[in-house]
């Protein structure tokens, strides 16, 4: 039997809790691990008890804001920090793993609650069509490890 790595089973989860995002843009997961157990998880969306996005509008999503962005997102990082803070869990020392590379204000989050680790699936830089991933160069100079998955997906469905 072929035991997979400890990377594998969390980006596959995450990349499963993605599918749970009713954003029209884009589903985005997160796990946070620690020593290795899990100890939040999350995925991009609405606040709980506001509207969900694909029901409400179903054509185009949720308004915009005055950038251009979803205007009731949470994104699935802060989902799972907040979870975890809901519950008296501490982040600090933890790991990341995030279908989508941090945007610049999430990163931000992550730095401030100690989060020590991102590994993440895919480029938010390339994402957005912007020339840089800023979220991932603020981690970086900052001290934050972060790395770019590479591992095995096997068992997981192509992502939205």
């Amino acid at each position: 039997m072929v035991r997979p790595e400890f990377d594998d089973i969390y980006m596959e989860l995450a990349v499963n809790l993605a599918k749970r995002s009713h954003c029209i843009k884009r589903h985005v997961g997160a796990v946070l691990v620690k020593d290795t157990r899990i100890i939040s998880i999350g995925y991009n969306g609405p606040p709980s008890g506001t509207h969900n996005c694909d029901e409400e509008w179903p054509e185009k999503g949720c308004p915009r804001d005055s950038k251009g962005g979803c205007s009731l997102a949470i994104h699935a990082e802060q989902n799972a920090i907040l979870y975890a803070v809901k519950n008296k869990t501490s982040v600090e020392g933890a790991t990341l793993y995030v279908t989508l590379s941090p945007c610049l204000a999430c990163s931000r989050i992550i730095y401030s609650m100690g989060i020590e680790k991102v590994i993440y699936l895919k480029s938010y830089a390339e994402y957005k069509g912007i020339q840089n991933d800023e979220g991932v160069d603020f981690l970086r100079k900052f001290g934050v490890i972060v790395e770019k998955y590479e591992g095995n997906l096997e068992n997981v469905t192509e992502l939205v």
